[in-house]
């Protein structure tokens, strides 16, 4: 607060601390704005990830359901899931134990590089011995 001239106290805020408030305030919003604008790209993104995460458990339980012993190497298929295209990355290699093998999948978009899911299992050689 400010005395007047004629000795009267002024209340109320000068222009100056006005438009710093309003300065600040409007920082802390556009912080805001921008972070609500992240969430929302990363949510986008998360019906696509879990598509693509039951392709690939998919991908497995096909391998399983065969009850053949998979060869040793990698092969890349189609994989589609509802509306998404996606394209697996199968990868099959030995393990220290000579009765299984480990088998990874990786998913991707069609034409697309970042992998949305990867899955790791290991397959045994006779399932019904493993039991």
């Amino acid at each position: 607060m400010r005395t007047s001239a004629t000795g009267n106290l002024e209340q109320g805020f000068s222009l100056l601390e006005v438009l710093v408030a309003l300065f600040i305030m409007a920082l802390s919003l556009g912080a805001g704005m921008r972070t609500l604008g992240g969430a929302t790209r990363v949510g986008e993104a998360v019906p696509a990830r879990l598509a693509a995460q039951w392709s690939a458990v998919n991908a497995l339980d096909e391998l399983r359901l065969a009850r053949s012993w998979p060869g040793i190497g990698s092969q890349d298929f189609s994989c589609a899931q509802g509306r998404y295209r996606f394209v697996c990355h199968q990868v099959v290699t030995d393990t220290p134990n000579p009765s299984f093998r480990r088998v990874e999948v990786g998913v991707t978009q069609e034409g697309e590089a970042p992998v949305l899911a990867h899955v790791i299992t290991v397959i045994p050689d006779n399932p019904a011995q493993v039991l």
